[in-house]
């Protein structure tokens, strides 16, 4: 009786032994494939004009985006058009700050306005995306050239989308406004273009 329980133990030991090595393996697999995915993120981003505020705002989507390119650009055309949106209700609340100069009220109106631009050719490009995405594979060369026209679409958006961001400060351009006003516009419409520039270089990069 005590040499069955001795071997029943000794096999109870073998599994957990067993268990546990699989358990570290699964461990270590899943630690070198996330560092593989963010690897993959960092080295995106190095080919974009600012890659440090690319692998910043990009790093978190490594387990959505893993190794593929296309979901690398979705993901950044959602963070550019979260940014837009961001800025755009900034804007807002200075809109409605008091003492504001009617030359300082003109300029925000008219920034407002090219958020809101902005922020439609982003939905544009993130809803073309997702379509594209899907086809991009084909061998057809009838699909290729639709999918080339549809990126052709893709990239005239989102350099669009950019445009409107740098038209909302040209409006300070010789004209007379509040330090305070500027700043806060300048800093928030700067970090949006410079994100949206990102994604248009790592779209430019895709191969379809």
């Amino acid at each position: 009786m005590e040499a069955t329980n001795l071997h029943f133990l000794a096999i109870f030991l073998l599994l957990v032994t067993n268990v546990s090595a699989i358990t570290s393996a699964a461990a270590a697999a899943s630690s070198s494939s996330s560092s593989s995915y963010s690897n993959f993120i960092k080295t995106s981003c190095s080919t974009t004009t600012y890659p440090k505020l690319c692998n910043q705002c990009l790093s978190s989507y490594a387990s959505v985006v893993r190794s593929n390119p296309w979901k690398l650009c979705n993901s950044a055309l959602s963070v550019s058009l979260q940014a837009a949106r961001n800025a755009s209700s900034l804007v807002a609340v200075l809109s409605n700050q008091r003492g504001l100069t009617k030359a300082e009220a003109t300029i925000i109106k008219g920034c407002i306005e090219n958020l809101e631009d902005s922020i439609d050719e982003l939905k544009r490009s993130i809803k073309a995306m997702a379509r594209i995405g899907g086809s991009s594979t084909s061998s057809s060369a009838a699909k290729k050239n639709k999918v080339g026209f549809q990126m052709a679409s893709v990239k005239t958006w989102v350099s669009a989308a950019i445009t409107d961001e740098d038209t909302c400060t040209d409006g300070f351009a010789g004209r007379k406004v509040s330090a305070g006003v500027k700043s806060k516009i300048r800093s928030s419409i700067v970090n949006v273009a410079r994100i949206t520039s990102n994604a248009l270089s790592l779209i430019n990069h895709l191969n379809y």
